[in-house]
């Protein structure tokens, strides 16, 4: 099958999602292999996967997990190329300390007919009955991080409004008493390099509230004996910049659901439904 050609243009689709994958080094080092791992083909198409009743001995289980990615060109007149990337899971629980019922990410791209930059969407993107403890926690989740698609093909990462809503999440995490030294330092270092045009880091969760045991930094959770705990993470990248217009011909766009850090007697780092997309279109 050939790549998606229209107008003269060649589309090649990327989009890979995994729901689990990792790394244990406390008790015994031992590494979490990729579940329910799919990977899209350049020409598109669709790929789904799904893993049922997974426990890695008493740490992390899943009742039930699915991936899918899909890549088509859009069938309204005047659309481009969509690229669908979905990451699942269901009664999900790690040390009996975090639990959820489902936990869903997913990015929905559009690269258009003319030009690079393709308008993103996060739609379906949520958190249900997330628990520490057994403590709800309460998500304020912004799906609109990132607005409409930037004018003239643009970078997001320049873009006034998204820097503004990201600058101002920086600035929430940053006014806490109680921030650890590790994140006033990373957080310094983000406000430091926001609005320059390679990349942005941040997160569609603008603060996590509750009556969990621990200390909630925005989007980051620490919590004693357990770990930190980073939710909805977000980065997206643009590479590849047209000298003459610095337009960028590549946007990467990347979600972790949950990314834990274990640091008690279990220590590792288990990155919880991971999805990427960053198609591309010549010339």
């Amino acid at each position: 099958m050939s790549m998606s050609e229209t107008n003269g243009r060649t589309h090649t689709y990327h989009a890979e999602a995994t729901v689990l994958e990792g790394h244990l080094r406390l008790p015994l080092t031992q590494e979490i292999k990729s579940q329910a791992h799919a990977k899209l083909p350049d020409e598109g198409g669709y790929i789904a996967q799904r893993a049922e009743n997974y426990r890695l001995e008493g740490v992390i289980s899943f009742r039930s997990a699915y991936t899918q990615v899909a890549g088509n060109r859009d069938v309204k007149p005047g659309n481009g190329w969509a690229t669908l990337t979905t990451t699942a899971i269901e009664g999900l629980n790690v040390l009996d300390v975090l639990t959820a019922d489902r936990v869903v990410g997913q990015i929905i791209t559009e690269h258009p007919l003319v030009g690079y930059v393709p308008s993103i969407s996060f739609l379906g993107t949520r958190f249900e009955n997330l628990r520490i403890a057994g403590h709800p926690v309460e998500l304020n989740l912004d799906l609109d991080l990132f607005g409409a698609k930037p004018a003239n093909d643009a970078p997001y990462t320049l873009d006034p409004a998204v820097v503004g809503r990201v600058s101002r999440q920086y600035d929430r995490i940053r006014e806490h008493q109680d921030l650890p030294a590790d994140l006033l330092e990373r957080y310094n270092r983000l406000s430091s390099t926001l609005g320059s045009r390679e990349a942005v880091k941040c997160s569609l969760v603008n603060h996590a509230d509750g009556a969990y045991p621990g200390l909630s930094f925005g989007h980051v959770i620490t919590i004693p004996d357990f770990g930190k705990i980073t939710l909805a993470k977000l980065t997206l990248t643009h590479e590849d910049f047209k000298q003459e217009t610095g337009i960028p011909e590549k946007t990467t766009v990347r979600l972790t659901m949950i990314d834990l850090q274990l640091g008690c007697a279990i220590a590792g780092g288990v990155p919880i439904g991971t999805g990427s997309t960053n198609g591309g279109t010549k010339p």
